[in-house]
């Protein structure tokens, strides 16, 4: 279905304004009572950082039952869009930037993607089940929740932990819920308990969801066995997209007049996870983490610190729709990948009270991070009989895996050492700014790395070889980095609202972009990729950081509670010097992928090596709500909806940046009437021709879906239906990338979006 960007304006003017379900709820004041933490000092009112979204729980339970990715949450969100990968390890975006550019906080963790695929990123740790509240930060991010990202900043927190009240004595509490989705055969269960008296609080909480392989709206492919395996799938059928997870977390909590002190185990077990648009798969990803949080109140403001540390197992092979066991590329081994993660991290923090006008926030955080990424040989050399044209050549593709263990990443690391403060001040009852500035410096390194074996790679303590060469070099960096936010604030009234501000963040590279080496082989560089577009890349260890400068604006009409109306709109530019992008490899020795058409190869799988340029982003987003009807015989009905415009540009060489997401609406229509909220929600999305040359990336048609949600909320029990993508529409998601679910892995099939997909869940409170 094509669906011109006219469609989009004419819809959104005659509905418009319109927001998200029930709107974004305002953030908190700056002094809050935080977690039944008593606030002693003053608030200082209306201090809601700049551009700072939240959604509660209210606002996200009518999503929990649709889908088991902690990402889809910000679907509700201007501004937010997701890269596909696995069903619960999508990429989310702001404003056209990704994955490692925005900060991500997990109950205030830094968690970082431990794999070269990026398929454990930070909010495939938390099951949408346990989300107490979701916070965004998009665009001119405050340096106080800012450090080592351009993008902004996701905050996802679980619930707070919960007491006794005064004289109660002891409290049970908890919850029971499961869920069943028709496509993929999604099902899955949750359950949390809390015991606690008005001191100490302890909870457990714990998940499981499984799924099948979804079906698209229709045929995208022909039927067949996948080449090599056992494996039938079917036309709709999207191959590598099945998963199960599970999460289990056991929290104690201490409170004591101002005081309170939070200590959480979280564990988590990903047995598989098909990845449609990768590869390989997740095998397995065994996580845990110990979370341990301080917060005391005193008549001066607050003061928190916090200690995390986190060890995951990953590993990365193929899952049966890829894996070859039968034919002349027979190899059930398949071809093993193991990463060893190790995240540590501190932050204090204090929120200081100058004056009835001026708050103070300072503090300095520290993470250090370890990294171990190699792949384990499959069995004794054999010398080669033949090419690797591609991703392999009979014998010689199956003997390079032959040999010694591939190290890819050998004892990296990456720290960084933080310091900030941010003057808030209230000048007038119209009047707020805000300046910040934070200092970071960050330290990475890594040890030598060697090949499956020396004919294929080399000796590793060969200067003149691929990994000697890499060895031979001096490959410790360190990064001064700087970051600045200003912003100002002005409500000449209870209606209006207008804010402006300007941002210079800054992200060093991760660990992949600067240390992966291997370009001999296609099939070595085709595992370094977390862009689902089925490309090889190599690392740059003369990259530098990305510098994003970025102006927006916001202006915003309401009513005075902000309850009933609403309508706001937000343009923004962002300048990127250094912007890490890609150009195409070339050269090399014996039979390196960047040799021969890759340079001029316009469609197909490209080699690319990573390289700093310059690109700009600017767009808008516009978003509100009204009522329509109130107290009628059909209960309360709003109009809702939210629409997102981003164009990115590559200025050196005058491409388009890679998976930038077309204008798209959302728009609903939401109807309460006692216990039971019905919604009917059209989502619309532009065709997306502006694509990124150097990678090959494919054009995806414009299409528009119907959603609908129903629940019933009665004493402790809530029941949730729904139905999306209600007729069945076949479509191409534009941020899906290329198909790669099965064999053969062959280049311009894009991954399709879901099919029609009905959905219960319930959920008891007790």
């Amino acid at each position: 279905m094509q669906f011109a960007r006219r469609s989009i304006a004419v819809t959104v003017t005659l509905a418009l304004p319109g927001l998200w379900q029930s709107a974004i709820a305002q953030g908190s004041a700056t002094l809050p009572e935080m977690d039944g933490v008593v606030v002693r000092a003053p608030r200082i009112s209306d201090r809601q950082p700049f551009e700072g979204s939240r959604l509660d729980a209210a606002s996200v339970t009518p999503y929990r039952a649709a889908s088991s990715d902690s990402a889809s949450l910000l679907d509700a969100l201007p501004g937010v869009s997701r890269y596909g990968a696995g069903g619960v390890s999508s990429l989310p975006a702001i404003h056209g930037l990704a994955d490692d550019r925005i900060r991500i906080q997990v109950d205030g963790m830094d968690l970082i993607s431990s794999c070269a695929n990026h398929m454990n990123p930070p909010l495939s740790y938390i099951d949408p089940t346990l989300v107490g509240s979701v916070r965004l930060f998009a665009g001119i991010t405050p340096v106080s929740v800012g450090g080592d990202s351009i993008a902004g900043t996701i905050q996802i927190n679980s619930a707070a932990p919960l007491f006794a009240k005064a004289g109660e004595g002891l409290l049970l509490t908890g919850q029971a819920g499961t869920f069943y989705r028709s496509n993929g055969d999604a099902r899955g269960a949750n359950l949390s308990a809390t015991i606690a008296n008005e001191i100490l609080s302890v909870t457990y909480a714990g998940s499981t969801v499984q799924a099948n392989n979804y079906d698209a709206g229709g045929k995208f492919k022909s039927a067949g066995f996948s080449e090599g395996t056992a494996v039938w799938l079917a036309g709709n059928e999207v191959g590598s997209s099945q998963y199960k997870s599970e999460n289990q977390s056991l929290a104690f909590a201490l409170r004591q007049e101002n005081q309170l002190f939070e200590l959480k185990y979280v564990y988590q077990h990903i047995p598989y996870q098909g990845f449609p648009n990768q590869r390989m798969d997740m095998t397995e990803n065994t996580s845990q983490k110990v979370n341990f949080r301080s917060l005391v109140q005193y008549d001066w403001g607050s003061l928190e610190a916090r200690a995390y540390y986190d060890d995951t197992r990953h590993k990365m092979n193929f899952l049966e729709d890829k894996l070859q066991t039968t034919g002349m590329m027979a190899n059930p081994a398949g071809m093993p990948m193991d990463t060893h993660g190790e995240t540590a991290g501190a932050l204090i923090k204090a929120d200081i009270r100058l004056s009835d006008r001026d708050l103070l926030r300072v503090g300095s955080d520290y993470q250090h991070y370890h990294l171990d990424d190699w792949w384990p040989a499959i069995g004794p050399y054999v010398p080669p009989m033949g090419g690797m044209g591609g991703m392999g050549g009979m014998a010689g593709m199956s003997n390079m895996m032959n040999g010694s263990t591939f190290w890819n990443i050998h004892n990296g690391i990456r720290d960084h050492f933080d310091v900030f403060g941010e003057w808030e001040a209230r000048w007038s009852s119209q009047w707020l700014s805000q300046l910040g500035l934070r200092s970071s410096t960050v330290w990475m390194d890594t040890g030598d790395v060697q090949g499956y074996n020396v004919p294929d790679y080399g000796n590793p303590l060969n200067p003149t070889s691929i990994p000697g060469a890499f060895n031979a070099q001096n490959r410790s960096r360190t990064d001064h980095n700087l970051d600045l936010t200003a912003l100002l604030r002005f409500t000449p009234d209870t209606q209006q609202t207008f804010e402006a501000g300007f941002a210079r963040k800054t992200r060093s590279p991760n660990l992949y972009e600067r240390y992966a080496w291997s370009t001999n082989n296609a099939m070595t560089m085709t595992m370094i990729n977390w862009f689902g577009d089925g490309n090889g890349y190599v690392g740059n260890l003369n990259l530098k950081p990305e510098v994003a400068n970025t102006i927006s604006a916001t202006a915003s009409w309401h009513d005075a509670k902000k309850s009933l109306w609403g309508f706001s709109i937000t343009p923004y530019y962002t300048y990127v010097q250094d912007h890490i992008d890609a150009r195409r490899c070339f050269g090399g020795t014996g039979m390196s992928p960047c040799q021969g058409s890759n340079l001029t190869r316009s469609t197909g799988f490209v080699y690319l090596q990573f390289v700093n340029q310059s690109a700009r982003l600017y767009g808008a987003d516009v978003s509100g709500y009204f009522p329509l009807l109130s107290d009628s015989a059909i209960g309360d009905l709003k109009m809702t909806g939210v629409l997102s415009y981003v164009r990115g540009e590559n200025l050196d060489t005058d491409d388009n940046l890679y998976h930038i997401m077309p204008l798209n609406a959302k728009l609903a229509l939401v109807q309460r009437l006692g216990a039971w909220t019905n919604t009917l929600e059209g989502v619309f999305v532009d065709a997306k021709t502006k694509v990124s040359q150097v990678r090959n990336e494919l054009e995806t048609s414009g299409y528009g879906l119907l959603n609908l949600r129903s629940s019933y909320e009665w004493k402790q029990l809530r029941v949730d239906l729904g139905v999306e993508n209600l007729f069945n529409r076949l479509y191409d998601s534009p941020l899906g990338g290329v198909y790669l679910g099965q064999r053969p892995m062959v280049y311009g099939t894009a991954v399709p979006g879901m099919g029609r997909s009905i959905y219960a869940g319930l959920n008891l409170r007790f």
